[in-house]
């Protein structure tokens, strides 16, 4: 089965820089033979060792949409049995469409929480554009929509839509548990984009009202220069025990998971955040909102519930910091099981394989797939 996957390959896109690429790899120890096909940045270059033995496949392209006649040509000329497609509202979603309906090449689309609320109205008149260009019908057309929790099903139907819906959350790479590395005070870990959508600004002001010894570690990369913003709030708030650490990749990035007690991700919207799942496969205790669509966080007592607000957040870490580390380790042993049970490339790729299956062929659906009545 020949896949081409329209995605970033870079840092640049977040979380799918690591959740793609497991996924495909672990599709491709399935029997498909995933193609990456990327727009060129300023890190794919160095980025794309990592995929191996994957091939990928940069293009060019040009302005906001990232508009490619290059990546036209390469789908043309690479006859997939199948697309699919991660991330909307750019162009790599223009170019699917147009080869399905020139070919009849089923599309596969994962929205990766880009149609949740929260989501759709941040740049809402942008969206509104690209919508009528080209965007909501590529979406009614696809042959399957994937979605990574109940709440982005959810999402996907409020947008109208009644394609098939494919439910298959993302998975972790488990690491060797180690001795953890002592640094000589409790440290909270906040890893992701640096985005107002993370509710970072939210928790500095929370962090503001703590009296503990913990120290804030902010990591990731600065995605439309917030981190100024940020820094000069935790400068006026005199938050002396916060420290922007910027982006951290491969070893960097094991390391500071090893050497940190806590994981927190405030988010006001996330599809199925991979860090989070990244958090738990180290045995962190983590501080989440109900918009990282992990309910069985809160069943599982993985996880300690807050809002997206500076109030809900402070309690939130006076619950955290007042843990005995006995606790927390449970805690975090918790995440760890929730990762091990639910959570593995090999049952998300058996799954995923199953939908590109029945894309293809059509017959008897998965149970992960869903239809609308009539």
């Amino acid at each position: 089965m020949k896949i081409d996957v329209l995605t970033t390959c870079s840092r640049k896109a977040g979380g799918l820089f690591y959740s793609v690429r497991w996924l495909s790899r672990a599709l491709h120890a399935k029997g498909c033979y995933p193609t990456i096909r990327s727009p060129e940045d300023e890190f794919s270059q160095k980025d794309m060792a990592v995929w191996e033995p994957l091939p990928v496949e940069l293009y060019s392209s040009s302005g906001p949409l990232q508009f490619s006649r290059e990546l036209r040509a390469s789908l043309a000329s690479s006859t997939p049995d199948l697309i699919h497609l991660h991330g909307i509202w750019m162009d790599n979603q223009w170019a699917a469409m147009q080869c399905q309906k020139k070919n009849g090449t089923p599309v596969v689309v994962s929205p990766r929480g880009m149609l949740d609320p929260w989501a759709v109205k941040n740049s809402a008149w942008k969206k509104k554009i690209v919508e009528v260009l080209f965007a909501k019908k590529a979406l009614r057309e696809a042959t399957c929509i994937h979605a990574l929790c109940q709440s982005e099903v959810e999402s996907i139907r409020a947008y109208g839509l009644k394609n098939p819906i494919a439910m298959i959350p993302n998975g972790v790479e488990l690491p060797m548990i180690g001795k953890k590395e002592n640094t000589g005070s409790r440290q909270l870990l906040f890893l992701g984009r640096i985005h107002p959508k993370k509710g970072i600004s939210e928790l500095l002001d929370a962090w503001s009202k703590t009296s503990n010894n913990w120290k804030l570690l902010i990591a990731g990369w600065d995605d439309g220069g917030h981190e100024t913003n940020l820094r000069a709030k935790a400068e006026k708030l005199g938050l002396e025990n916060v420290e922007f650490v910027g982006p951290q990749y491969g070893a960097e990035k094991e390391q500071l998971l090893r050497s940190v007690d806590a994981f927190i991700l405030p988010s006001f919207s996330e599809g199925l955040p991979m860090s989070v799942l990244e958090a738990w496969s180290y045995e962190l205790p983590v501080v989440i909102t109900d918009f990282c669509n992990l309910p069985e966080a809160f069943e599982a007592d993985a996880a300690i519930r807050v809002e997206p607000e500076k109030d809900s957040i402070f309690h939130g870490l006076e619950t955290l910091t007042s843990m005995p580390a006995s606790e927390l380790e449970v805690m975090g042993k918790a995440g760890r099981k929730l990762v091990e049970d639910k959570f593995s490339w090999q049952m998300i790729a058996e799954n995923m394989h199953k939908v590109y299956a029945w894309c293809l062929h059509k017959g008897e659906p998965p149970a992960c797939m869903e239809f609308v009545d009539g």
